[in-house]
C-alpha cells in the first residue's frame, strides 16, 4: 500500500512539473528620449509602433503629412537601456505609384521582415473622409510594393468608427503570415468601453503572405474602464498586439481620460489565447447579433504598479511591443514606445520601457 501512494505521489510531481508554467512579465527599466529631436531633416516624435529585426529596431511615425519610418539601435546592459542611437528617417514618398496619394497614410503599426528587409505598415485611413484603413508592403527605401486585400467586413468605412480603426499588427510566429487588430469595435459589433461593463469586441485579423488575404479572425474583448470620469474624454482600445508564441499574444490596451493631465493614461498588457473553442468570425458580419467566443484573456501587467518607477509616475501613450534581444539572464526582453503626438496635446515623453518574460 504504501509503495502505490509513493507511486501515486511520484506520477502527479512528475506531472506537476511537465506543466507549461504561466508567463510573467517583470518590469527593468525605463529611457526617455528628449522630446522633438531634429534628426535628418525630420523631428522624433510620434513613434507609433515598433519591431525589432537584424539587431535594429523600427520605429513607424504617425504623421500623416510626412509618413516615414525611423531605425534605430538600442543599446542594453545589464537590464538597463543605456541609449537609443537613432540610424536614419526613411520617408515614404514613392512617385511611380499613385497609392500613396490615394490612400490616408495615417500609420500606427510596423513590422519588418527580416530575410527580405520588406516593410510591412497598417494604417487607420480616414474614415471621416471616406478613406479606408490601409495594410501594405514597401520596400526599405519606401517604395510602395503591394497592399493586401481587406476582408468584407473592414472595408465599410460605413460601419467603422473614426480613430478606432487598425492599430496593431504583429508577424506570425510560423512566419507565413501576419496579424491586424483594430484598436476599438465596428458598429455592429458592439459599443466603446464605458465605465459599465459591456461587449466591446474587437477584431483581430490573420493575414496569408501568400493570398494577400485575410483567412481567419477573431474577437477580442476589451476591457471597461475603472478610474473615474473627469473631462469629455473617457476612451480605452488596443494600441499594439504581438504574438509571442504560437496563437499567444501580447495585448496593450490603453484607457486615456481627459482631466488628469500627464496622468491620464492606464496601460494594462494582457495575456491572450486562441484555442480550439474560440471562434473563427470571418464571416460574420455582426458580433451583436451573434453568438461567438473571443479570445481567453489574462492580466499580466498593469503600470499603475510600477509608476513608482517612471518619469514623475507617467505611463504615457504606449502604441508600440516588440520582443527585443536576449538578455544576460538568458530570459527574453520586450521593448515598448509611447506615442507622445508630437507634444500637441501637451506634455507628453518619448518612452522607452523594457520588460522581460519570464
Amino acid at each position: 500500500m504504501k509503495s502505490l501512494v509513493l507511486g501515486i505521489l511520484g506520477c502527479l510531481i512528475f506531472c506537476s512539473c511537465k506543466q507549461e508554467k504561466a508567463t510573467e512579465l517583470n518590469f527593468l527599466d525605463e529611457f526617455v528620449l528628449a522630446d522633438s529631436i531634429a534628426f535628418q531633416n525630420s523631428i522624433i516624435g510620434g513613434l507609433s509602433g515598433v519591431d525589432y529585426a537584424n539587431g535594429a529596431y523600427y520605429f513607424v511615425v504617425d504623421d500623416g503629412r510626412n509618413p516615414r519610418f525611423v531605425k534605430a539601435e538600442i543599446k542594453i546592459k545589464k537590464n538597463n537601456i543605456e541609449a537609443v542611437d537613432l540610424k536614419q528617417v526613411i520617408l515614404l514618398n514613392d512617385t511611380t505609384t499613385s497609392y500613396y496619394k490615394e490612400n490616408a497614410l495615417d500609420l500606427e503599426s510596423i513590422f519588418v521582415e527580416a530575410e527580405t528587409e520588406a516593410v510591412y505598415f497598417v494604417g487607420e485611413g480616414s474614415i471621416n473622409k471616406g478613406k479606408s484603413p490601409t495594410v501594405f508592403k514597401t520596400d526599405f527605401n519606401g517604395n510602395f510594393m503591394e497592399a493586401y486585400q481587406l476582408p468584407e467586413n473592414l472595408s465599410n468605412t460605413k460601419n467603422i468608427k473614426h480613430n478606432a480603426v487598425f492599430e496593431g499588427s504583429s508577424k506570425s510566429i510560423n512566419g507565413n503570415g501576419f496579424w491586424v487588430a483594430m484598436e476599438g469595435p465596428l458598429k455592429s459589433d458592439g459599443e466603446d468601453p464605458t465605465f459599465t461593463k459591456a461587449s466591446s469586441p474587437i477584431r483581430i485579423t490573420y493575414f496569408d503572405k501568400t493570398s494577400k488575404k485575410a483567412t481567419k479572425q477573431y474577437a477580442y474583448q476589451l476591457e471597461h474602464i475603472t478610474k473615474p470620469s473627469k473631462g469629455n474624454i473617457n476612451l480605452n482600445g488596443l494600441t499594439s498586439i504581438l504574438e509571442y508564441k504560437e496563437n499567444h499574444f501580447f495585448i496593450i490596451e490603453r484607457t486615456y481620460q481627459s482631466g488628469y493631465g500627464s496622468y491620464g493614461n492606464i496601460v494594462r498588457i494582457f495575456d491572450a489565447v486562441i484555442d480550439k473553442e474560440t471562434t473563427n468570425i470571418l464571416e460574420i458580419e455582426a458580433l451583436k447579433e451573434a453568438e461567438f467566443i473571443p479570445l481567453k484573456k489574462r492580466l499580466l501587467l498593469n503600470f499603475e504598479e510600477v509608476k513608482d518607477q517612471l518619469t514623475e509616475g507617467i505611463i504615457d501613450n504606449i502604441e508600440g511591443i516588440t520582443l527585443g534581444p536576449i538578455l544576460e539572464n538568458g530570459n527574453q526582453s520586450l521593448l515598448l514606445v509611447a506615442d507622445d503626438n508630437f507634444q500637441v496635446y501637451g506634455k507628453q515623453l518619448n518612452q522607452f520601457i523594457l520588460l522581460e518574460i519570464k
